[in-house]
């Protein structure tokens, strides 16, 4: 597994200018906006506003502190950090609203013409398996830590990286955790 450590992120301007993301990973790698396959980032949102517009990307948003209101083409979902991850199309007028915060996001972004992607949130507390589908595998620890199948632990705010299989895995905790089990598959 590749290991990303949080200290080792790159900070850059929302595409829209409103804030600030940490981009963890980009494929390919130095890929932008207009020539990305995938990304996966986190966001402060700090005040209400638009969120940016992504033609032909498909989104999944989880928040990892503080409750956000998205209004999706005119539907509002509440998400704060115990809710399940929200997907939505990038191509949707979106517009944030803070209702408690600031907020902290996660976001996953697939460029739909090529890829999908699945988002999961776990707790894990002593040992806990899953089943991954095959794929780019990416585990992003968001509290505690976790020792992964080969040993190596992430942190919070740490992310690893691989190949899935579709073969089942096991992580293990010793204090209350919380993983994002992310797979990114090829159309």
């Amino acid at each position: 597994m590749q290991l990303l450590r949080s200290s080792g992120y790159k900070r850059m301007p929302w595409k829209n200018g409103g804030g600030e993301t940490i981009e963890i990973m980009v494929s390919p790698p130095a890929a932008d906006f207009t020539s990305m396959d995938w990304r996966l980032s986190m966001a402060t949102v700090a005040s209400d506003g638009p969120f940016s517009s992504f033609p032909g990307i498909d989104r999944t948003l989880s928040v990892l502190s503080g409750t956000l209101r998205l209004s999706i083409d005119g539907t509002n979902v509440d998400l704060m950090e115990m809710s399940p991850p929200h997907a939505f199309s990038g191509d949707a007028a979106t517009h944030g609203a803070v209702l408690r915060g600031p907020v902290t996001d996660l976001n996953v972004m697939t460029r739909r013409a090529g890829f999908t992607h699945e988002v999961r949130r776990l707790s894990v507390m002593g040992e806990k398996s899953v089943t991954p589908p095959p794929g780019t595998l990416i585990l992003f620890c968001h509290a505690g830590a976790v020792t992964l199948p080969d040993g190596e632990s992430l942190k919070a705010l740490d992310t690893a990286v691989s190949r899935s299989a579709g073969a089942p895995m096991t992580f293990r905790a010793d204090v209350l955790s919380t993983l994002y089990v992310i797979t990114i598959t090829p159309r």
